[in-house]
């Protein structure tokens, strides 16, 4: 194929992404939308074009912040009329003031918006993003997004910069724990109950704007490194990658967050196609664009120009406001007047951010969401707290639990083994910017009040959290540190080891610290680190039951703990009540139910690996090994260490076949697939019940299995119930390679089973019309 060829085709392949995404229908205008266009075209008229590139100008309070540029001359440029607002600011009181600068000293009193990284909680913190999906559960996914905007709007934000929807498949990405996982389908239901939980109608002063990011691919970054490059194929993009933010987009999140990657050779930051014809013309976006920290003048770096002349790309890109960097409020005026820009360009992105404050009722009262009274009640209350230790102890994922070691008993002696055992500061995780790090439980803690008077619990450090010094800093910032023991590492182990031997079982806590993982927290080495894995193994060598309790924000490569660990069990990093959540777990008052959103691998060589992976000509068959001039690794099989849906509990779960009420489906009909779940063991337990389907023929080539459902039951020892799936055409579509939205006809398979490897399957054929 020649250049210009295969040119043409791209171009064909985009300007179909036109017309398969033109399917959304924009509402028409209702009467608050027509009293919203009027107030602000009245008002536009009034403001000059500095005060118009006033609103585009996002700054720092002073606090959180994810990078090294820090806003100056804050309070004159809000008189001026120079800020459109404000992020990591808070308390009523702070904002109060800030606002006041700008309703009362500016020519316009135009309000500001007050935004922050509101991501699994506020000051009551929840699971992180991941362990949150781990829990399959919608409900109790929105209710922790509605929480934290409550208490967030109670300290006086109205604007948060959730949810984070990359889709992450290369576990190295440190921010794959500020994520939902691998798929597409459970990435796009858990986008819209937390853009409804944030959100809900925007009419209170307990709900806040949802900013969705980060716009777009982010999770695909080259060699899992942050901000780095990424490169995809349409047909991965609309099928994937894309999903998740049309669905926050679909459930009305107000505004959007532009990813730091650039996109077929143009950053996102100054993307027309993506922000403009994707996002406004296809998806009928109406909403605000604003750039992620300091985006706009990192297209310097990018070698696409000087502060003026990215900062303008970025405007008639779809960049309405700039985080930061402050390059529309330096050059944009410059730039009018050189025909860089136009006005249309300016007043477009000033109304879109005029209207997101008209929408949050910042015109009508200013201090909306400056309550004193509602910080002092309605932060981390007892009814928050007890949600975030019950949500929490929803998430964790049992994945060994050899001879029934768990769960434990209340009594007897206990030995916490392991630098993740007594530091209360590491439970919340990554981006928990406003959790109370100082009055968070530790897990020795956490064990001991659940456990009352009857156990003897004690604790040994047993080894650092790295052997590097350096390393163990920079995983634990942001008051997460945990103290190291400089002694010889074979005298700590050794003292670990005497605990273990006086103990009937020993807890080993150990993983990651809590900024091991999280933005700018790549690595390339994800297996618990060795220092904690010689602990370990001198653990093991006592004889004594061993369950190991890891904390971790991504997939570790922990095959040879699976092999020769009795019991493990994965808690993430699980909020504020994360303690007494694990204690609960770990001496059965709550049976375990969480299902890994993730696949977990073997070795970091497998990475990237999904359960959704595409066939090859020469696939291995399922379950073998290295076979000559098949897809497969000399080394390694092609399996997973625990597959994508995987979770364990303590008691047991059998499936019936699967049937189907039809063997073939009608357009505009439904066929329903079902299956019967049994409880085997002798405990109530959660299961997850979840159904994928495999399109068998298609005009491209499609994905060997793709989640198209789930229902979470509940089941009393020895009861079963029928767990039936509707499928529908619309469930069986795809965007082709004309990147239409279509369903094929053809022969389909559909798999049910607790888990993405172990599935009951049938079959059917999708009808012509």
């Amino acid at each position: 194929m020649n250049f210009k060829k295969a040119l043409s085709l791209i171009c064909i392949g985009t300007a179909g992404a036109t017309l398969a995404f033109a399917q959304t229908k924009r509402p028409a205008v209702n009467t608050d939308e027509a009293k919203m266009n009027a107030f602000v075209s009245q008002l536009m008229a009034k403001m000059t074009v500095d005060e118009k590139i006033g609103q585009l100008n996002l700054v720092t309070g002073g606090e959180a912040t994810t990078g090294s540029v820090v806003s100056t001359d804050v309070e004159s440029k809000i008189a001026k009329g120079q800020i459109g607002g404000i992020f990591s600011l808070t308390t009523p009181q702070r904002i109060r003031k800030a606002q006041e600068i700008a309703v009362t000293k500016s020519r316009l009193k135009i309000p500001m918006i007050f935004g922050q990284d509101v991501i699994h909680g506020y000051k009551t913190s929840f699971p992180i993003p991941l362990a949150l999906a781990a829990s399959w559960d919608l409900d109790l996914i929105q209710r922790t997004a509605r929480v934290a905007a409550t208490e967030a709007t109670a300290d006086g934000l109205n604007w948060a910069y959730s949810p984070m929807v990359d889709i992450v498949r290369d576990a190295r990405w440190g921010r794959v724990a500020e994520s939902s996982g691998e798929d597409e389908y459970l990435g796009s239901q858990i986008a819209r109950v937390m853009v409804k939980g944030l959100q809900g109608d925007l009419k209170g002063n307990n709900t806040m704007m949802a900013c969705v990011k980060h716009f777009a691919l982010y999770g695909a970054a080259e060699s899992g490194r942050d901000y780095n490059t990424t490169d995809m194929s349409l047909d991965r993009m609309y099928n994937v990658y894309l999903k998740p933010y049309k669905a926050a987009i679909d459930a009305g999140a107000g505004s959007a967050m532009v990813s730091f990657n650039d996109i077929n050779g143009t950053p996102a930051t100054a993307n027309k196609w993506l922000l403009t014809d994707v996002l406004r013309k296809q998806w009928g976006f109406k909403g605000f664009v604003v750039s992620d920290y300091t985006g706009v003048s990192e297209l310097i770096e990018h070698g696409l120009g000087d502060l003026q002349q990215v900062s303008a790309l970025a405007l008639k890109a779809g960049t309405d406001m700039d985080m930061v960097s402050e390059g529309y409020l330096k050059t944009l005026k410059t730039s009018l007047q050189q025909g860089k820009v136009t006005i249309a360009d300016i007043n477009n992105a000033c109304r879109l951010v005029l209207e997101a404050k008209y929408k949050l009722g910042l015109f009508q009262d200013p201090y909306k969401y400056c309550s004193e009274e509602r910080a002092k009640t309605e932060i981390m209350t007892p009814a928050n707290m007890k949600f975030s230790r019950d949500a929490a102890s929803q998430t964790f994922v049992l994945l060994k639990n050899a001879n029934k070691t768990l769960p434990l008993k209340k009594a007897g002696n206990i030995a916490v083994i392991g630098p993740l055992g007594n530091t209360g500061a590491n439970m919340p995780g990554t981006w928990a910017v406003n959790a109370d790090l100082a009055t968070t439980p530790s897990l020795l803690e956490g064990l001991k009040a659940v456990a009352g008077n009857k156990a003897n619990i004690t604790y040994s450090m047993g080894s650092n959290l790295t052997a590097d010094a350096t390393l163990q800093k920079n995983g634990t910032m942001f008051g997460r540190e945990i103290p190291r023991d400089d002694r010889p590492e074979a005298e700590v182990i050794e003292d670990a080891v005497k605990a273990a031997k006086k103990a009937d079982v020993v807890i080993a806590a150990l993983g990651e610290g809590s900024e091991m993982s999280g933005e700018s927290s790549s690595r390339t080495d994800i297996g618990i680190p060795d220092v904690q894995k010689r602990l370990l193994e001198a653990l093991l060598k006592t004889g004594k039951p061993v369950v190991l309790v890891l904390f971790t924000g991504r997939p570790l490569t922990i095959k040879w703990e699976s092999e020769n660990v009795p019991a493990i069990l994965n808690v993430w990093f699980g909020g504020s009540q994360a303690a007494y959540a694990i204690a609960d777990v770990l001496f059965g008052d709550v049976n375990p139910s969480g299902k890994l959103p993730i696949t977990f691998p073997q070795n970091v060589g497998q990475v990237p690996i999904y359960y959704s992976h595409k066939n090859t000509g020469r696939p291995l068959a399922k379950n073998g090994w290295f076979t000559k001039f098949r897809s497969d690794y000399l080394d390694v099989s092609n399996d997973p260490q625990y597959p994508f849906g995987f979770g364990l509990s303590y008691t047991t779960f059998s499936y019936s076949d699967v049937k189907l009420s039809s063997a073939t489906l009608r357009p505009g009909s439904t066929i329903t697939a079902t299956v019967t779940v049994t409880n085997t063991g002798s405990m109530e337990g959660k299961e997850t019940v979840q159904l994928y389907t495999r399109d068998l023929v298609g005009s491209t080539t499609r994905p060997v299995m793709e989640l198209k459902g789930f229902k979470k039951v509940s089941l009393k020892p020895g009861e079963s119930k029928q767990v039936s799936f509707n499928i529908s055409e619309e469930d069986l579509k795809f965007y082709n390679a004309q990147l239409k939205y279509v369903a094929e006809p053809g022969d389909f398979k559909v798999f049910v089973g607790p888990n993405s490897a172990d599935v009951k399957e049938s079959k059917f054929t999708l009808l012509s019309k």
